[in-house]
């Protein structure tokens, strides 16, 4: 019964939360977008901040040579000789994982 009463315990603060952190991510980038219109006014400051407010956010960079061939030794774990050559092959030649 402990169990059962923990998880829905886990379970409903995680819905209580979930909107918290919507609320304080849109509150950010309001704050962002309020420093990057600066000295705009009326509607040139309306169009700016619509703008701002619905672009995307920018894409990681994408990984380096060196973090490819790191990230796909640690997922090789312990594969030996062919096995791992070949994984190794698939691993840095497919699209890098952001």
């Amino acid at each position: 019964m402990k169990i059962q009463s923990a998880i829905a315990t886990l379970v409903l603060g995680a819905v209580l939360v979930s909107p918290v952190f919507a609320q304080n991510s849109q509150q950010t980038k309001m704050a962002d977008c309020n420093k990057q219109a600066g000295d705009k006014k009326g509607d040139e400051r309306k169009a700016f901040m619509k703008t701002c407010l619905s672009a995307k956010p920018a894409a990681a960079a994408p990984m380096t040579q060196q973090e490819k061939m790191k990230a796909c030794n640690t997922q090789a774990g312990d594969k030996k000789g062919d096995e791992r050559k070949a994984f190794m092959k698939t691993c840095l030649s497919s699209a890098p994982a952001n």
